[in-house]
């Protein structure tokens, strides 16, 4: 009994550290080359700097699906990514701002398949 106090003691401090990783599954559009995607994305990370968000996609090399890519989005904590979901969503209605244009520009080359959320330790 002891020894699982200890552990789950130790454990503890590690959830006030955990990141956050946003998970989309998507496929590019006909017509949308993986290069054309990558700059939006760069595009994307400049405009995350100022929220702590940060993407890397994840291609394929050895699955049951080769066609769907994987958006891998890291924030400090599950607050930044909210801070950061709530400015994006919230610049939607701005149809000149950064984050309007950004998704019109993913619209034309990505279809979302699947999105989740996760602690990571």
């Amino acid at each position: 009994m002891k020894k699982i106090i200890v552990a789950i003691a130790l454990l503890l401090p590690l959830q006030a550290v955990a990141e956050h990783m946003d998970v989309i599954q998507f496929e590019l559009k006909e017509g949308c080359s993986f290069g054309e995607y990558m700059e939006i994305v760069a595009d994307f990370n400049k405009w995350g700097e100022d929220y702590g968000y940060e993407t890397k996609i994840a291609v394929p090399l050895q699955n049951e699906n080769l066609v769907s890519m994987y958006w891998l989005g890291t924030s400090a904590n599950a607050a930044a990514f909210g801070k950061a979901w709530d400015a994006w969503r919230d610049a939607q209605s701005d149809a000149n701002s950064t984050p309007a244009k950004l998704q019109a520009r993913f619209s034309e080359c990505e279809d979302n398949i699947t999105r989740h959320g996760y602690d990571i330790y």
